[in-house]
């Protein structure tokens, strides 16, 4: 790609585009940002992709530092955060719903973990950005703490304070959602799953 070869920047994007955009997406909540930052971050590896250095960190890291700094810079200028919605099948049909007849129960199942799918999915983007970075690079996207360090640019025991820092102000969020919703049985036994990825 560096020797201006197109279909080696074609195959670079078809692999990466995709966690590029998890990410932008998973950091702002919108989807619209995230498809702005995705081609922001390939256009920036287009014009000067002699900036990446293989012994500085993987090719992952530099092109989701490049992202974050992207997300940050929005997110301070927009100030705000748009919902995140499901993602479904093509025909728009979930799972369960797609594969014929339906128990009462599986309906109950796949709303419940619905529910719960989406207060995590709030409860990320409510973090300060600086917490949600590491939640989303070292929990969502499996991030070393050594990578995500690199994408953050700060030191790697900084990573995982703030990461446990983080998981501690998820766990307290989604108590309190679960509690101030008076929900109970499934739904808890779905939120104590889930904590226990924070905790």
């Amino acid at each position: 790609m560096a020797a201006g070869d197109e279909d080696a920047f074609a195959t670079l994007y078809r692999r990466r585009q995709g966690g590029v955009y998890r990410f932008a997406l998973q950091m702002c909540g919108s989807a619209e940002i995230a498809e702005d930052v995705t081609q922001e971050v390939f256009m920036a590896l287009m014009q000067d992709c002699r900036n990446y250095d293989a012994a500085r960190g993987s090719l992952a890291a530099y092109l989701y530092g490049i992202a974050r700094n992207h997300v940050l810079r929005l997110l301070q200028r927009d100030r705000a955060y748009v919902p995140i919605h499901d993602e479904t099948d093509e025909d728009g049909a979930g799972g369960s719903i797609h594969e014929g007849l339906i128990s009462p129960c599986d309906l109950l199942a796949d709303l419940t973990r619905g529910e719960t799918i989406e207060r995590v999915r709030q409860a990320v983007l409510a973090l300060p950005a600086h917490y949600r970075e590491v939640v989303v690079l070292c929990e969502l996207h499996e991030m070393s703490y050594a990578e995500a360090a690199g994408v953050v640019g700060c030191a790697v025991g900084t990573v995982r304070s703030r990461l446990h820092r983080a998981r501690a102000m998820l766990t307290e969020k989604l108590r309190g959602a679960v509690e101030t919703s008076g929900e109970t049985g499934k739904a808890e036994e779905g939120f104590s799953r889930t904590a226990r990825c924070f905790a």
